[in-house]
């Protein structure tokens, strides 16, 4: 890849549950995803905007022992589904198992997964966004060197997380309108 390239791909990182589909704690059934209005119609423009989309969800559930990777994986599928072509809708996928009482590995705030798809992609990590509805999100950005943006669909207020104001993180009411400033 040549530099010139490189230093102009960019990318969006993107929370799951609350920035795409309806959070649903510890969802394990591929019959209760729910886009979140909008969704889809953003990632496709996202995508003619020349961004890269990354998915990035801590899964605890898997860590606690509700249910199980491969739930997961199904529930991925359907979301890709729901979402239609062009598929796969993700350049790269990461399922963080963890539960919050375990080492850290992919979990957010752990930035290794963005780190590693930057490396991988040769991503300009000014030109790339971890998008999320959550202090976790917030920091795995601000961990990583990218830009952190937070949408108001999750199940948090982030107007109450002193992160938004300590860092001051753009907000925004969803995915969509976040993607309409892109350019």
């Amino acid at each position: 890849m040549s530099e010139a390239h490189a230093s102009t791909a960019r990318a969006l990182f993107l929370d799951r549950d609350g920035t795409l589909i309806v959070d649903k704690v510890y969802l394990a059934d591929p019959a209760g995803v729910e886009l979140i209005p909008g969704a889809a119609a953003a990632l496709r423009r996202a995508r003619k905007l020349g961004y890269r989309l990354f998915l990035f969800t801590n899964q605890s559930g898997i860590g606690r022992g509700y249910h199980t990777i491969e739930d997961t994986h199904r529930v991925n599928a359907r979301l890709e589904e729901l979402l239609g072509p062009p598929r796969p809708a993700f350049d790269g996928i990461c399922i963080a198992p963890e539960a919050p009482d375990q080492p850290l590995v992919y979990r957010k705030p752990s930035p290794r997964f963005i780190l590693e798809m930057i490396a991988q992609h040769g991503l300009d990590p000014a030109h790339s966004y971890m998008v999320g509805d959550s202090a976790a999100d917030i920091q795995a950005a601000l961990n990583a060197g990218i830009r952190p943006v937070v949408i108001c669909t999750g199940k948090v207020d982030p107007h109450t997380l002193p992160e938004v104001a300590q860092h001051r993180v753009p907000l925004f009411d969803d995915f969509a309108a976040f993607v309409a400033t892109l350019s």
